[in-house]
């Protein structure tokens, strides 16, 4: 799911690969199928694809779930081989083409491989649950009952031939993308038996990724309305996507094919009211179903990959896991690479389609990752704990820890960015948002259906922009800048102890990147919506983490504004004025590796 690029359309599916992958394998009988793979050298293996079946309990249900066995030549008992467990991202299944490329482009490597349709999409049965770790979790631990030779598949299928590390466990690593990406944190933190995990381009918190705050993650935030109803819409329109559907898959006429907490969430979201009782229910849900609840369950060794391009689960995820996962003395390593669901493919980036793990580096990682935890090789290379795809340059960057935020600006009465607090001139300037939305940033529905998205704007007077002066040297910033603010709408001071949240200030911060002749970018489209706390105290907004190279001569700038056309807004009009002086609030803390601004 991205913009105009035909490729991307399905990037809500992504996993482990880039869009518009080959055909899926087509199976022409329930008899396993010899199948010749074909990729770089030492990666040209055959294998057998065996569809199976399991019933599993899931969530108080009996669930079918349908799954391809790919099992390469020479493997059996007396000659094991570890396995790779994955399933679809959202709206896809175990055929479509970024998930079934998983399970070719491992078996031809020599893993066993299990690749599943998850609970309520493809041929699987029952209801979309959002990699609920008690109901995802629990039916991707009986799958590795499977690989463990301690369950049979429906048809009495049993899998003798995968690697032990003891009686029923077996050598097991998962690796997927999105919603493939959050289920295997889910299965990991229900069963230890999971040896290493790779999950790509997924969220941490879905309260922040549906409805982020940038400014405080206790009250509610902003609603990312296009990508979370065009969620939704997938999820309920499921009898158009998949005639036939089992009966498990059915909930009732109010919610279709999601389990009852997850409709109630998107339809709070959409009321556009936040009472505080509903309000903590449905933060306390979406907690419950994502990583920031049950990380701290996770021990098994975690290979975050994250997109720079992607406005659904943005780089902060990704660092929010990162960060937890090693505080816990968890083996983690984190890539930044350049796409993720708002496209940004880049030639030789990761596409198993392609077959290019040998040849791309997000591949290489990939195959020491496993190499290491499911190989048990010693001298296998899992790389530096940081790496980021460097934007317009060659290569990855790399460190031993994310950037810390190492140059602090200050934002002056007269619109300027400056380095020095003494060079901050008093001042007021003020915008008011109108009753419709003024600034745009992305249209992620306009991604869907292939159409253009325009070019990021903001309208005159609905917002503030402070600007550096032009760069005397290139200046690479890589991570999460940080503002803090103080504003001053008595409109929304006065209405904002309601006890409604819906009554709070809206605001969105973004950087953009001024180039000499005036055209601005904004960088992958991200911006970092605020439901302000309370508009008599100074605040600190983070920013989604971005890698942006500012040229020579090119300008900062910082813009806040009153709306966005992807999210919802304010509830009235509230005009905002922004103080500035010497001794003020405002300040801007960038993640920088290379040059100074200023």
């Amino acid at each position: 799911m991205s913009r105009a690029v035909p490729r991307s359309r399905k990037a809500i599916a992504l996993v482990a690969g880039a869009a518009a992958l080959a055909a899926p394998l087509t199976l022409a009988a329930p008899a396993a199928a010899a199948v010749r793979a074909v990729g770089p050298a030492g990666a040209t293996g055959t294998y057998t694809v065996t569809p199976l079946r399991f019933t599993v309990e899931a969530g108080g249900r009996s669930c079918s779930i349908d799954a391809d066995l790919y099992r390469p030549a020479g493997v059996d008992a007396a000659r094991p081989a570890p396995a790779v467990l994955a399933t679809n991202g959202f709206g896809g299944s175990k055929s479509d083409g970024s998930t079934d490329a998983i399970g070719r482009a491992f078996a031809a490597r020599g893993y066993v491989g299990l690749v599943y349709s998850g609970l309520g999409f493809g041929k699987s049965g029952c209801l979309i649950s959002l990699d609920d770790p008690e109901i995802d979790g629990r039916a991707a631990a009986r799958l590795v009952d499977f690989l463990a030779g301690t369950r049979a598949a429906d048809d009495g299928t049993r899998a003798d031939f995968v690697t032990r590390d003891g009686a029923g466990d077996p050598r097991v690593g998962m690796i997927g993308g999105s919603y493939g990406g959050a289920v295997q944190l889910a299965a990991a933190s229900v069963d230890p038996r999971v040896d290493a995990l790779v999950p790509l381009i997924t969220w941490n918190d879905l309260a922040y990724s549906l409805a982020p705050n940038a400014a405080d993650r206790n009250t509610p935030g902003v609603f990312k309305w296009q990508w979370a109803n065009g969620f939704y819409l997938m999820g309920e329109g499921q009898p158009l996507l998949v005639p036939s559907l089992d009966p498990s898959r059915i909930n009732s006429l109010g919610c279709l094919h999601f389990v009852t907490d997850a409709c109630d969430t998107v339809r709070l979201l959409n009321s556009g009211r936040f009472p505080k009782t509903e309000t903590d229910r449905m933060l306390a849900y979406a907690r419950s179903v994502s990583p920031v609840s049950y990380v701290d369950r996770v021990t098994a060794p975690t290979l975050i990959v994250q997109g720079q391009a992607d406005t659904l689960f943005n780089l902060n995820e990704a660092r929010a896991t990162y960060d937890r996962l090693r505080e816990r003395g968890v083996d983690t390593r984190m890539i930044w690479q350049s796409w993720g669901h708002s496209g940004g493919q880049r030639p030789g980036e990761l596409d198993l389609a392609q077959g290019n793990l040998e040849t791309s580096y997000v591949g290489q990682r990939i195959l020491g990752w496993f190499d290491r935890h499911l190989r048990k090789n010693p001298a296998a290379d899992t790389g530096p704990a940081f790496a980021w795809y460097r934007e317009g340059q060659s290569g990855y960057g790399t460190a031993d820890r994310v950037p810390a935020l190492s140059q602090r600006l200050y934002l002056s009465g007269d619109g300027k960015l400056v380095d020095n607090r003494a060079k901050v001139a008093e001042g007021s300037r003020r915008y008011s948002n109108w009753l419709f939305p003024t600034s745009h940033s992305e249209s992620s529905l306009a991604g869907m259906i292939g159409l253009p998205d325009p070019r990021p704007y903001d309208t005159a007077g609905t917002h503030l922009g402070w600007t550096s002066a032009p760069l005397a040297a290139p200046v690479d910033l890589v991570g999460a800048p940080r503002a803090t603010l103080k504003v001053l709408s008595p409109a929304a001071e006065r209405v904002q102890g309601s006890g409604d949240a819906a009554d709070k200030l809206v605001l969105f911060a973004k950087l953009y990147d001024i180039a000499p002749d005036g055209t601005k970018t904004l960088v992958n489209r991200l911006v970092a919506p605020v439901r302000v706390p309370d508009v008599t105290r100074p605040f600190t907004v983070e920013l989604p983490a971005v890698v942006h190279r500012y040229e020579t001569g090119h300008r900062l700038e910082l813009v806040i504004a009153g709306s966005d056309t992807a999210y919802s807004g304010n509830r009235g009009i509230k005009p905002v004025t922004v103080v500035s002086a010497p001794d003020s609030t405002g300040t801007l803390e960038l993640p920088l590796v290379q040059g100074r601004v200023g």
